[in-house]
């Protein structure tokens, strides 16, 4: 487009200023947290599903993680398919410790926790971005996990079969971390404020349902 910017790949960009911008092309890239949490959606529930329109190198740091956990995956130039996952079966326990891109996204954690309510023994998530990032951890233990929070860490032990209970998304990837634990859980569950989901995630009750997932919006009078 005619801009002066210098230092990509580093720490500053320096940016030159010009008289005038001409247009081009461009393509917006797809977002690596919609597309992990579809992912783990899949990991948690689904028995043959593919997630389209991503860039798994962007994702590898999360992929890493489900394969070595036991989630079976085929992952192709700009698809997931996640097949052959009994939702009774067992995970590996794990840990993590949330980084900078390309580490494991702090985003990504807590959609990730539910999962490992399935793993035998203790897994351990490590906050090295933001250190509040645990609230869903209590809203879980409703529905029968058993999570214990020692900030910057949460210490996760399975397995544990989830229940239904009603729960509040205290933020954005808490409500998603929520959805997935409802999905997995016995049981119906209540999820309020979901306005932070809706932030994050476009027409995701909708997209559930066509996936054949049991999940409705009621309105709070």
């Amino acid at each position: 487009m005619g801009a002066r910017i210098h230092g990509m790949g580093t720490s500053t960009l320096v940016i030159d200023g010009v008289k005038e911008l001409g247009g081009c092309f461009h393509e917006i890239i797809p977002d690596r947290i919609e597309a992990a949490t579809y992912i783990l959606i899949a990991s948690a529930m689904a028995e043959d599903m593919m997630i389209e329109n991503v860039i798994p190198q962007h994702l590898e740091a999360i992929l890493s993680k489900l394969a070595e956990i036991g989630i079976n995956m085929d992952i192709g130039s700009d698809f997931v398919h996640v097949f052959g996952n009994d939702p009774d079966t067992e995970l590996k326990p794990t840990e993590i410790t949330t980084k900078p891109y390309p580490g494991f996204a702090t985003d990504v954690q807590q959609p990730f926790t539910p999962l490992l309510t399935r793993a035998r023994g203790q897994s351990v998530v490590s906050e090295g971005i933001y250190s509040e990032r645990f609230k869903h951890c209590y809203e879980m233990n409703k529905m029968g996990a058993d999570m214990h929070v020692r900030v910057p860490s949460g210490f996760i032990y399975g397995p544990t079969p989830l229940h239904g209970a009603v729960v509040k998304a205290t933020d954005l990837r808490c409500g998603a971390a929520l959805v997935i634990a409802a999905l997995m859980a016995e049981g119906e569950t209540e999820i309020h404020d979901i306005y932070h989901i809706d932030r994050g995630y476009d027409n995701l009750d909708n997209k559930l349902r066509s996936l054949g997932a049991n999940i409705w919006r009621e309105t709070v009078e």
